[in-house]
């Protein structure tokens, strides 16, 4: 019997981990970058950018059209009776040859919206990594608590069992023993606690790759972090030439800079040119003198010279308007770089204290682990009282989930300062 259940316990330990997939931060980036949804949609939109970017939507080719038409009819009566068929067709064509340049400069209009698509993919693509890194990490932050709490609940249930022998050997009393049992069910109930957070993790990474919630994960990746050192100034420098948001902004600049353009065009004149051939086909039969038929072709081409003299100042006031819009996109320009550059010294300071609380952290969790360890040896030796153990093993408990935070709050940090410089996309190709 002890076989058989050994077996199926060895059965369903490999099933387990079939069923689990490695997954490293390079494939979560890239199972991401290819079904996040919000990047597919953003994707489709760059489509509909680059369709649009065509001479034909700004009108510089002629529209040509086609019409065709059969009328019959027929007359019966006493006095005479006939029949009438009539069939016309014809071609026309209508083009706009001059407008004031008005078709170069929506062409460039155009081409503007399209590079302002790809940086919104662009922008959408470093975010869309910036989270998945964050995810990540926090699953593996969620899976490392759950083993410091783990660590924890193990010794409070060694410490419980320990005070139970005692009592049964009349060396402990029941105070003791609750004492101890109390803490051990408090550890378990955070034990517990902490597996909910680790799933609800993995959930919320499963969501960013677009990943079914049922697919489970084995995060091939290290909970480290990895300082590195960085000057403000080089920071900077990528900055003002990689970052996205402010790209973003430069090209609007560049669509109300269209704009003026395009308001100065409606103070020139129109020219068009309308063409276009008609046939028309008669056919009469009449009963008492017979059939008849009329053919006739027309050819037509006319040019129009058009230009609006006065509307009520609404060319003048269309063209303030549109200078102010620039002038206004320059402020928010300058406003940006400002503030960019704010962030980004915020960010720097942030990314140099964490560097130091790592070291602090790294510190703590090894003076308490080392008075963890002796703590222990006291405790079953009876130097200390179950008091004393377990406000050493909350030290320990707090010092461990400071050091996992640490590792993640400078895990943030990081990921922060290479996305605001650009540079979060080559860090992580």
């Amino acid at each position: 019997m002890k076989r058989i259940i050994l077996l199926f316990t060895i059965i369903l330990a490999v099933f387990s981990v079939m069923a689990t997939q490695p997954l490293s931060l390079a494939d979560a980036i890239g199972t991401a970058l290819e079904n996040n949804y919000e990047i597919q949609i953003v994707r489709q939109n760059e489509k509909i950018a680059e369709i649009r970017n065509n001479w034909g939507t700004v009108g510089r080719y002629p529209y040509v059209g086609l019409t065709a038409d059969n009328r019959n009819s027929a007359n019966l009566n006493d006095t005479e009776n006939f029949v009438h068929n009539n069939f016309s067709a014809g071609a026309n064509i209508n083009w706009t040859l001059f407008d004031g340049y008005s078709v170069r400069i929506n062409k460039a209009k155009f081409e503007q919206l399209e590079e302002l698509s790809h940086q919104n993919t662009a922008i959408m693509v470093e975010g869309t990594i910036q989270s998945v890194v964050l995810a990540y990490y926090s699953v593996l932050l969620e899976k490392e608590k759950l083993d410091v709490y783990q660590t924890v609940m193990t010794l409070s249930e060694d410490r419980f069992k320990h005070a139970q022998a005692r009592k049964d050997f009349g060396t402990s009393v029941t105070y003791d023993v609750l004492q101890a049992q109390n803490a051990f069910l408090s550890d378990k109930a955070s034990w517990l606690a902490q597996q909910v957070n680790y799933k609800n993790a993995l959930r919320d990474l499963n969501f960013l790759m677009a990943v079914e919630t049922g697919t489970e994960y084995d995060l091939t990746g290290v909970f480290e972090a990895i300082p590195k050192e960085y000057l403000l100034s080089d920071l900077a420098s990528k900055m003002a030439d990689n970052n996205k948001s402010l790209k973003n902004q430069y090209v609007n600049q560049t669509l109300l800079e269209n704009a003026v353009s395009l308001a100065k065009s409606d103070f020139s004149p129109n020219v068009s040119f309308a063409g276009g051939a008609t046939l028309n086909n008669n056919r009469s039969d009449y009963k008492i003198r017979g059939e008849s038929w009329n053919n006739s072709t027309n050819f037509f081409g006319n040019f129009t010279l058009s230009y609006s003299l006065f509307s009520g100042g609404n060319r003048k006031r269309a063209m303030q308007i549109a200078r102010i819009d620039e002038e206004v996109g320059q402020v928010e320009i300058k406003q940006m770089t400002h503030e960019l550059n704010n962030r980004l010294a915020n960010i720097y300071e942030f990314y140099q204290v964490r560097k130091e609380l790592l070291i602090v952290a790294g510190e703590n969790i090894a003076a308490a682990e080392l008075n963890l360890q002796i703590s222990q040896e006291k405790f079953d030796s009876g130097a200390i009282n179950s008091f004393n153990f377990r406000d050493v093993q909350n030290l320990y408990l707090n010092a461990a989930i400071q050091k996992l935070e640490a590792v993640y709050n400078f895990i943030d940090t990081h990921t922060s300062l290479l996305r605001l410089s650009g540079t979060i996309i080559q860090e992580y190709e």
